[in-house]
């Protein structure tokens, strides 16, 4: 999801959930709030991709922080300066995979796998990355507070 991640390490987010919680793998049957939050994800994506940084401002909360394996706490404005810069790669994809996503109120964690995928001096190069994101539900609309992820092996 990320594409400062074949230069940064990934990113996961940690949250205290309140009340019951209902964990389900990402499938047909999620409920509307799952499908928000996969389509929330699959625009995070995008917005990366065509360093649309107008739309990664409307998914990151103002408090949203992230961090990449052990590395230094990211805030909104310095995570969309980094995955805005430089040229965008016409030959970079971003798969998103393997998603749960638990729900306990106006809460969400997405957990996934990220396999990112482009062309390096003529060879083509795989990335996989593991993340956790939490989302809040903030004025009727889903945006994610944090992100952690780590470099996983496919």
């Amino acid at each position: 999801m990320r594409t400062t991640m074949t230069s940064v390490a990934a990113a996961c987010a940690t949250a205290v959930l309140f009340g019951a919680i209902n964990t389900r793998a990402a499938e047909k049957g999620a409920s509307a709030d799952e499908q928000a939050l996969l389509k929330l994800e699959r625009e995070w994506v995008d917005a990366e991709a065509h360093h649309d940084v107008v739309a990664l401002q409307a998914i990151l909360d103002d408090k949203f922080v992230a961090t990449f394996g052990a590395g230094k706490l990211l805030d909104k404005n310095t995570f969309i300066k980094q995955v805005t810069a430089g040229a965008i790669d016409p030959t970079q994809s971003q798969e998103l995979s393997g998603q749960t996503i638990i729900l306990a109120g106006d809460t969400a964690v997405v957990v996934e796998t990220d396999t990112i995928r482009s062309m390096k001096d003529g060879q083509p190069s795989e990335s996989v990355y593991r993340f956790t994101v939490t989302y809040i539900r903030r004025n009727g609309h889903w945006v994610a507070l944090a992100e952690h992820g780590v470099g996983a092996k496919r």
